[in-house]
């Protein structure tokens, strides 16, 4: 494969990047290139030219990247390699997890541990950020530490990663990673957990923990050679890796059957993706570590994700040419041994075929019983009863039942008809991507039109309307409060996700404060907030006495609030949004929110702002400057002046606006957009509908035409 083949990728990542002018000079290079015959083959009998020539494919997107950057990509069977400040150690962020799981196998292995040893789940081990245990299991719960170390690989859980170190203990990993060769891998503390950091310098520079890109491709490989702790152990662990759940990184963009084993990670300033990609030509071990990006965006667009996205397709097509095809599963030769998707597959159309079905477990491992299963079935069609399913059992078992549901027969599929809907309307309120929406008069708050507006549905950052509404209503009061100085402590510091960037220890008045949570929609500044103000909107009686602390008392008078201002459908369970089972609102709710907030100058003031900066204090005495930009794109566009974005997984893209157009102003709120453009695309639509067709603008004649 020629440079040529790769042009368009860079092409298309320089474009994303709005660098049209990058863009139009990789294409020319590229050309000039590809026309003067000096584009290396990309798999060349050499190894040097072999490295020239992925240098020459990477390079355009490491330069472009606004950030820093470490990259290790090795070929395990070519042993064709590529580095770019391999050995300069990084933050990890998640990706450390990596580390800790072998650490817990190789302990589990030296009889110190065991996978079955129960681990019971207490209200003090439940810390915020990625996982599902916080958000959906109680305290006393008893896990395994085998599925506590698949919660930590599979969904990142950071819960379940402190329960693995309490039974590992800190610094087993860093010993056993310093014995392998890798003294620059280490983890320095608990997730959320800062008090617990056995290395505070190392904490300050990388956070949770650092390694290089040399050090996790030569563990990646190791993996994948089964030569990590144990050959049994090494299946395990990779077992685990095959079933990361996040596909917005080095998998995004790869052919959709590629297998990747790998591990991830996500702070605000850094995005890491580490492991093995098997593919055509052979598998291939990578790392990709990123720090000190100036997007630091939680959406899918991210520019960390793109590049490890961009990395992983480029490397991917450097080392397969275009002729290059995957052999069909059902030509493999299945026996003892054996695991994955297919033997998932035998299993469950063993069950289907054989009779009486035997009923085997359908875990995806080729052991003993399935074995036995085979040698039945072979037995029953008259095939030699070997126990290893070759072509001739593959062709007697027919097609595979791939899941738990059968695929209908081709011939019923194509039997079957299926009905048009019915003609598109000409008229209505315009197509959209979003879950839910509603429009209220922005003068009268009436209700004008909606989808799905009482649909229950996560907020996200949303959520921090209520935040920002419950302080300014104090600040109507007493304007006093907007001067009262917050001073950060370490909890609201180590609140994960979109920051104001304020330290803790570092102190800054109310007033201030507040631009860092609603411009770039500071989780941070929402903790910080409540604690300040938690006991002052107390109601004792109504929240049970002394029993609940600050921010849960804030958290209490944002339901009161909710409730008197007749948001019907809505709970509140934090200040910023983070996913909590329970923690909810409506498309309506949220509109009516929005107008009763926006009544209010200091509120209208805040949230039309696009950029704020202000010189933060300490308590130790520094001073620094710090720049808030405002995250709704929409205040770009005359007419818009509010007021909130919100993005989570769970909730998807959101936005609650308001605008104005010859004196007729709207509130509108979009939940659950497909893509953060695409909720500006749903919301410009439907302003466009609503001043066209529900309110007289522009002198149309029309007035305000339908009332829910």
């Amino acid at each position: 494969m020629s440079l040529r083949d790769n042009t368009s990728v860079y092409a298309e990542y320089l474009m994303i990047r709005r660098d049209c002018r990058a863009a139009f000079a990789f294409l020319c290079i590229a050309a000039i290139a590809t026309s003067t015959g000096r584009v290396p083959i990309t798999r060349a009998a050499e190894t040097e030219e072999a490295k020239k020539s992925l240098a020459e494919v990477l390079a355009p997107a490491i330069k472009a990247h606004r950030g820093d950057v470490a990259v290790a990509i090795k070929h395990l069977k070519t042993g064709d390699s590529f580095e770019h400040h391999a050995e300069k150690p990084m933050p990890t962020a998640s990706l450390i997890k990596f580390p800790v799981m072998i650490a817990a196998y190789d302990a589990i292995e030296k009889g110190k541990l065991s996978l079955d040893d129960m681990i019971e789940l207490k209200k003090e081990d439940m810390v915020p950020g990625s996982g599902v245990l916080t958000s959906h299991f109680s305290p006393g719960t008893k896990i395994s530490l085998r599925d506590a170390i698949h919660l930590m690989m599979v969904y990142s859980d950071n819960t379940a990663t402190n329960l693995v170190l309490d039974k590992l203990g800190l610094s087993a990993t860093n010993e056993l990673m310093e014995s392998l060769g890798c003294p620059e891998t280490r983890i320095n503390s608990k997730v959320f957990r800062a008090n617990t950091s056995i290395a505070r310098d190392r904490s300050k520079a990388y956070g949770l923990g650092s390694t290089t890109a040399r050090d996790m491709v030569k563990l990646a490989g190791q993996l994948y050679d089964k030569k990590l702790v144990s050959e049994r152990a090494s299946k395990q662990m990779l077992d685990h890796m095959f079933a990361c759940e996040d596909k917005i990184k080095v998998p995004r963009k790869l052919p959709p059957s590629t297998r990747v084993a790998h591990k991830t990670g996500s702070v605000n300033l850094s995005r890491t993706d580490a492991g093995v990609m098997e593919t055509p030509s052979g598998s291939i071990a990578f790392c990709i570590l990123t720090t000190n990006n100036q997007d630091q965006r939680w959406t899918d667009d991210n520019e960390g994700d793109l590049f490890c996205a961009e990395i992983g397709s480029a490397i991917y097509q450097h080392f397969n040419s275009k002729d290059d095809a995957a052999v069909a599963p059902v030509a493999r030769t299945l026996q003892m041994g054996a695991d994955g998707e297919l033997v998932i597959a035998l299993q469950r159309t063993l069950n289907a075929r054989i009779e009486p079905s035997p009923g085997i477990g359908v875990d995806g491992d080729f052991g003993p019983e399935t074995e036995g299963a085979v040698k039945k079935f072979q037995t029953q069609e008259g095939l030699k009863a070997t126990g290893v399913v070759d072509s001739e059992t593959w062709k007697a078992l027919g097609p595979l039942i791939m899941e738990e549901q059968p695929v209908p027969e081709p011939a019923v599929v194509n039997a079957e008809a299926r009905e048009k809907e019915p003609l598109d309307a000409l008229d209505g309120p315009p197509f959209v991507t979003c879950k839910a929406w509603a429009i209220i008069d922005g003068k009268s708050g009436q209700f004008l039109a909606g989808g799905n507006e009482d649909g229950k549905r996560d907020p996200a950052s949303t959520t921090k309307i209520m935040t920002a509404f419950l302080v300014t209503s104090l600040a109507e009061k007493d304007p006093g409060v907007l001067d009262e100085f917050v001073t950060f402590s370490e909890q609201a510091d180590k609140t994960s996700g979109s920051t104001s960037d304020v330290k803790a220890g570092e102190k800054l008045p109310v007033g201030e404060l507040l631009y860092g949570l609603m411009l770039p929609s500071g989780n941070d500044a929402s903790v910080a907030l409540a604690e300040h103000f938690g006991e002052r909107l107390a109601d004792k009686k109504a929240d049970g006495g002394d029993s609940l602390s600050a921010y849960d008392s804030f958290v209490a008078a944002m339901n009161r609030k909710a409730e008197e201002l007749g948001m019907k459908a809505s709970h509140f369970n934090n200040t910023h949004g983070l996913p909590s089972e329970g923690h909810h609102t409506t498309a309506r709710d949220l509109a009516l929110l929005a107008y009763k907030a926006f009544k209010q100058p200091g509120f209208r003031k805040l949230v039309s702002t696009p950029q704020h900066g202000y010189t933060v204090d300490s308590a130790t005495g520094y001073k620094r400057n710090i720049v808030w930009r405002n995250t709704n794109q929409l205040l770009r566009t005359e007419g818009y002046d509010g007021i909130k974005t919100g993005t989570t997984g769970a909730a998807g893209s959101c936005l609650v606006s308001t605008g104005e157009r010859d004196g007729h102003r709207l509130i509108i709120a979009v939940l659950g957009s497909t893509s953060s453009d695409a909720r500006y695309t749903d919301t410009r639509n439907l302003y466009r509908w609503a001043w066209n067709d529900l309110v007289q603008v522009g002198g149309n004649g029309k007035t305000a035409s339908k009332e829910n």
